[in-house]
């Protein structure tokens, strides 16, 4: 359970953690800011796999953040950790393969709870099965994919924020309504 007293973690998750999750991290983290919550939200993004470790942001994706004026220079893969589990508040995967690993190795119910489909915010995309949700890897493919995972993602950000926003009013308004401990002045 998210608490106001560290900021609300969000973790997008994909295979190599070169194209779609990072994408989805750097936007995410983009909306957050411009909303007035960088300092509440905190986005980043790893891999399922260890292929791409220590390798930078895929060329072609940065090529589509770098035109929208979104930084990802500083993007460096890595690989998922069974800690994250607990550590994060929300938890993205970007393709069925990612969503359907990270449940089969959430370590309990409520880790389970956190994992959701990145898409699954998309209002156009509201009552789909998860197999219908997923973003296919733009990698195999040449600039027109990585055009289209951008407004895929894009399409569930406002989604994505509205969601955190719920969940940061509502841990401030259980720690508004948790009695207060008094002190005797004796």
């Amino acid at each position: 359970m998210y608490s106001t007293t560290s900021p609300y973690r969000i973790i997008t998750v994909c295979t190599g953690n070169i194209c779609r999750s990072p994408m989805a991290a750097l936007m995410l983290t983009e909306a957050f800011d411009a909303e007035g919550l960088g300092h509440l939200v905190v986005v980043d993004s790893a891999g399922t796999t260890g292929y791409e470790v220590g390798h930078p942001i895929d060329p072609r994706a940065a090529r589509v953040l770098t035109a929208q004026h979104i930084a990802s220079e500083n993007h460096i893969a890595r690989k998922w950790r069974r800690e994250w589990f607990a550590e994060r508040d929300l938890i993205l995967a970007l393709d069925v393969d990612h969503f359907g690993w990270l449940q089969e190795g959430a370590p309990d119910p409520a880790s389970l709870e956190k994992v959701r489909m990145l898409r699954s915010f998309d209002p156009h995309m509201t009552g789909r099965s998860s197999l219908d949700l997923g973003i296919e890897d733009p990698w195999y493919g040449g600039h027109t994919d990585f055009d289209n995972t951008w407004a895929l993602i894009k399409a569930a950000i406002p989604g994505i924020v509205t969601h955190a926003k719920a969940a940061i009013t509502a841990a401030e308004n259980a720690q508004a309504h948790e009695p207060q401990q008094v002190t005797s002045m004796s």
